[in-house]
C-alpha cells in the first residue's frame, strides 16, 4: 500500500499519444513525513501516520509538539493513516516518487458544498418543464412524497431537498498521467472531488 497527502492546485489538459485532448487535475503531493509507525504489539494494528503541510507552533498543542519532535519534524497541518507502508521508518520523507506514470490511484477528498438545494439540483429530478394543467409555481417541486392513511408517514431515505455536497468522496481508479518530481506535482486524468487548494489523499 502506497499513499500520500496532497493539495489540489486546479485543472489543465494535455494531449495524449493519439492526439486526444485529455482533461487532467494537478495535485501538489508531498513531501510528506512519517510521524508515527503503529505496530501490532503496541497499537493492535499496523499502520503508518503521515503528515503534510506546515503549521505554526502556536497552533499546535504541547502534546502534538512532542509528537512531531519525536519524529524529528515541524508541526504538520494534516495527518493521515495508511494501513501498510513498505519499510517506512519514523521521520522518513515520502515524495511523489512513490508513484509511477501509468499507475491507477484512488483519490479521496471533500466535495464542494452547495448549501441547501432542491430536488432538481440535488437528485436530478426533471421538473415539470411546462406550465400545463394550470400550474404556475410548481415547475421544480418534488411532487408527492407520502402514502395514504397507511402507513401515514414518509419513508426514510425519500429523495427530498436538503444540504448538498461537503461530503467525503473517493474517486477510484484514476490514471497517473505525469509526474513532475522536481515540483512535487502529480497529474491525474479526470476530475477529483473538492475545490482548489483543498486537501486530498492519494492511495494505490
Amino acid at each position: 500500500m502506497a499513499g500520500i497527502i496532497g493539495k489540489k492546485i486546479g485543472m489543465t489538459s494535455i494531449f495524449s499519444a493519439d492526439g486526444k485532448n485529455v482533461p487532467c487535475t494537478l495535485i501538489e503531493a508531498g513531501p510528506c513525513v512519517v510521524t508515527q509507525v503503529k505496530t501490532l504489539e503496541k497499537d493492535g494494528y499496523e499502520a503508518v501516520q503521515v503528515g503534510f503541510g506546515e503549521r505554526k507552533d502556536k497552533h499546535s498543542t504541547k502534546a502534538m509538539m512532542g509528537h512531531f519532535k519525536k519524529a524529528g519534524t515541524t508541526p504538520k497541518r494534516k495527518l493521515v493513516e495508511f494501513p501498510i507502508y513498505n519499510d517506512a521508518k519514523l521521520g522518513d520523507e515520502i515524495t511523489v516518487e512513490a508513484f509511477e506514470e501509468g499507475d491507477f490511484v484512488d483519490v479521496a477528498g471533500t466535495s464542494k458544498g452547495k448549501g441547501f438545494q432542491g430536488v432538481v439540483k440535488r437528485h436530478g429530478f426533471a421538473g415539470v418543464g411546462d406550465a400545463t394543467h394550470g400550474q404556475h409555481n410548481r415547475m421544480r417541486a418534488p411532487g408527492s412524497v407520502g402514502a395514504a392513511s397507511y402507513p401515514a408517514r414518509v419513508f426514510k431515505g425519500m429523495k427530498m431537498a436538503g444540504q448538498t455536497g461537503n461530503k467525503r468522496v473517493t474517486a477510484i481508479n484514476l490514471e497517473v498521467v505525469k509526474i513532475c518530481a522536481e515540483m512535487n506535482i502529480v497529474v491525474i486524468k479526470g476530475s477529483i472531488p473538492g475545490g482548489k487548494v483543498s486537501i486530498v489523499v492519494l492511495g494505490k
